[in-house]
């Protein structure tokens, strides 16, 4: 699986944090941070979107690094995503992303 695959199967290359920070738009930061604060209703700012992917080494969005459900638990059981999980299909973490996103459950399946 591509290492650009996050643990729940989005595709981080497509990501525009990933992308404001590859390509150093801050125009794309600014416009993520405020779309994702009214989405999430907190306080992010252009400053905070910058990441390089989930699953390689390099800097994260605080999201992603300390706060998202599924990173953790990928990494606390020591799967490469959810889909080496055995419950991923039942799982109600990583459910949310799967249901409204199909090609991230294409990407788990390989």
């Amino acid at each position: 699986m591509r290492k650009m695959i996050a643990y729940c199967g989005l595709d981080c290359e497509k990501c525009d944090a990933y992308l404001a920070t590859i390509n150093d738009d801050q125009v794309l930061r600014e416009k993520t941070a405020k779309l994702w604060a009214r989405l999430n209703n907190a306080p992010i700012l252009p400053e905070h979107i910058n990441c390089q992917g989930c699953r390689v080494e390099g800097i994260k969005t605080v999201f992603c690094d300390k706060l998202c459900g599924i990173r953790q638990c990928a990494l606390k059981k020591g799967v490469a995503t959810c889909g080496d999980c055995p419950e991923m299909e039942t799982c109600q973490t990583v459910g949310t992303v799967l249901l409204n996103n199909p090609g991230a459950l294409k990407n788990l399946r390989g």
